[in-house]
C-alpha cells in the first residue's frame, strides 16, 4: 500500500538545500509558477516552497498556494523520481481559483520530472545582464 503522507522527510528545510537547487537547475514554468528541480541521494522526492509577499499580498492567500501545493506533491509524488523541486509563485496566482491551480501544478510535476532525467540536455544557461556602477557615488545618486 503506497503512503500518501507529506512528513518532514519530504520537505526541503534548510537554507543548504535550497540553495543547493539554485545552482544550475532543470527549470519548467507556467504563468503562475515557476520550478527548479535537481536529482537527490536521499531516495525520494522533496518539495521546497516559496510563496513570496511581493508576488501575493494577502497571508491568508500565500497559505492557500501553499496548502494546494503540498496537497498535489503529495498526491503526485510517486510518480516522481528521486528529485528535489523547488517552487516558486508568479504574480497573479492568487486571483486563480484552486482547480487551475492544481490542473497547472498536476501538469508542472510531469514537466519537471522528465527535464531531471540524466541524459536529457540542459537548456544553455543565461546570466542575467550586470548593470554597471560608475566608481563616482554621485553619478550613481543620480540616475536613481
Amino acid at each position: 500500500m503506497e503512503d500518501f503522507s507529506f512528513s518532514r522527510e519530504l520537505r526541503l528545510l534548510t537554507p543548504s538545500h535550497y540553495s543547493r537547487i539554485f545552482q544550475e537547475p532543470a527549470r519548467a514554468a507556467t504563468p503562475y509558477f515557476t520550478l527548479l528541480a535537481k536529482p537527490n541521494d536521499v531516495g525520494h522526492p522533496r518539495l521546497g516552497l516559496t510563496v513570496a509577499k511581493k508576488r501575493c499580498k494577502k497571508a491568508c492567500q500565500r497559505n492557500r498556494i501553499k496548502r494546494l501545493a503540498r496537497e498535489s506533491f503529495r498526491l503526485n509524488r510517486h510518480k516522481l523520481d528521486n528529485i528535489d523541486i523547488v517552487l516558486m509563485v508568479k504574480t497573479g496566482v492568487d486571483e486563480q481559483s484552486n482547480e487551475e491551480l492544481t490542473k497547472q501544478l498536476t501538469k508542472m510535476w510531469r514537466k519537471i520530472n522528465e527535464r531531471c532525467k540524466p541524459g536529457t540536455p540542459k537548456p544553455p544557461f543565461k546570466p542575467k545582464p550586470q548593470h554597471k556602477r560608475s566608481k563616482n557615488p554621485q553619478a550613481n545618486a543620480k540616475k536613481q
